[in-house]
């Protein structure tokens, strides 16, 4: 089971993390000073990093080997690529872009969910590929490729009739799923926003449920994670560090239908 071995200082809502290198990155929604940078061992603040020119965001993620942190805009419908020394550049999307990854390619995964498209962008934004995904699979929020060469795809809002975590192949057909009709039991979803994978397992952000499901590696239900309680708000974002056994795990309170405060909780996990 996860235990929650720390949370990061309360302040505006978190619209992403990850981490690189020694390092945690926390991104907020503000106009200034959006990205938080905490040391990953002692979650001691380290540094503001600003995003120039922006004006809201959706997701965040990193990759080692190319050093830099990448920030979804889903007005401009940009990619931010924030390197470790500060320098910013972007490249257009031109669709609106919602959650991020990188693949076993280092390669940058960008799920538009207006046109139900995945589309792979090298690190300075050549556009490489693009994945239709299926008619019944609406509002897609957040995709992973795994290194099979399959996706795992969170996606549906509240209104929507079918609410899901699917398993993809490479030619964009599913293979496995958990969820279906909007609900709260345990294999149902009230918006499924945000995934982590590893170790073959799938943790999955299921926001309005405000808890965090864990499912086996064929989307098995296993457990929940975390609860309503335990979170204290709406999972919005997650990202796993697969070296260290932590996840992180972004949730926001909200106050008549405003998003307003969000905090980032570390978790001990990956433990069978």
């Amino acid at each position: 089971m996860a235990q929650v071995v720390h949370t990061l200082p309360e302040g505006q809502p978190v619209r992403g993390v990850t981490s690189l290198a020694d390092e945690v990155y926390l991104l907020r929604r503000k106009q200034r000073d959006q990205v938080e940078v905490y040391d990953v061992i002692t979650y001691r603040f380290q540094r503001y990093l600003t995003v120039p020119n922006a004006r809201t965001f959706t997701d965040m993620t990193s990759c080692e080997r190319n050093r830099c942190v990448y920030i979804a805009n889903d007005i401009v419908k940009c990619i931010h690529r924030l390197d470790v020394q500060g320098a910013v550049t972007q490249w257009a999307v031109n669709d609106e872009p919602r959650g991020l990854s990188v693949n076993a390619a280092h390669n940058v995964l960008v799920t538009c969910r207006g046109v139900r498209k995945i589309k792979e962008f090298s690190s300075h934004g050549d556009l490489l590929r693009e994945l239709i995904l299926p008619d019944d699979l609406i509002h897609p929020q957040h995709a992973i490729q795994l290194t099979s060469g399959q996706y795992i795809v969170c996606h549906g809002r509240c209104s929507d009739a079918v609410q899901r975590v699917c398993k993809i192949n490479a030619e964009g057909h599913i293979v496995q799923s958990h969820g279906g009709q909007p609900g709260s039991g345990t294999d149902q979803y009230l918006a499924p926003h945000h995934l982590a994978v590893g170790d073959e397992l799938v943790y999955a952000a299921d926001m309005y449920n405000q808890r965090l499901t864990l499912l086996s590696p064929t989307l098995g239900y296993v457990r929940q994670e975390l609860s309503r309680d335990e979170l204290r708000g709406y999972p919005w974002s997650l990202h796993l560090d697969v070296q260290r056994r932590r996840l992180y795990v972004a949730n926001n309170e909200r106050n008549f239908g405003d998003w307003t405060t969000g905090r980032v909780s570390v978790l001990s996990v990956m433990e069978k």
